[in-house]
């Protein structure tokens, strides 16, 4: 067993539909464990660092500005193979593909608007977790 830690983001989309509570659910019903939460609106800077690997990509401004269009709630899970786990947890990038039982695949039609981010590994946690908190922000039992 390997304990990680990832970051997911639950969208602008996510947020405006009310289903917070629904998508923190399901990382608790794994039995992952919640070690920072915010509440907070993404700023372009914070979206170009966050989205920098897809920078020279022709949606790159398109996902800035949907990261930017509302609050996002910015939460790190810890737990074994959490990484893998989250993912899976989500579903598909591409919600029309998502499979019934995801995150995506329940809740979103489509790769636009696909309710949440999750790290893909865990370089790219450690990349992405500072663009949304501090150190002293991560709550460690």
């Amino acid at each position: 067993m390997s304990v990680e830690r990832t970051l997911i983001l639950i969208k602008p989309d996510g947020v405006s539909r009310h289903i917070i509570g629904r998508i923190i659910s399901r990382f608790e019903d794994k039995g992952l464990r919640l070690l920072a939460m915010k509440f907070m609106t993404v700023t372009k800077q914070q979206a170009e660092m966050h989205y920098s690997v897809h920078s020279l990509k022709p949606f790159f401004s398109d996902l800035v500005s949907y990261l930017t269009s509302g609050p996002i709630v910015a939460m790190i899970w810890e737990g074994d193979n959490a990484i893998v786990s989250c993912r899976n947890i989500c579903g598909a990038t591409d919600g029309s593909k998502a499979a019934p039982g995801t995150i995506r695949g329940d809740f979103s039609l489509n790769i636009e608007e696909n309710i949440v981010h999750a790290s893909d590994s865990k370089e790219s946690y450690e990349h992405e977790y500072p663009i949304f908190f501090n150190e002293n922000e991560i709550v460690v039992k």
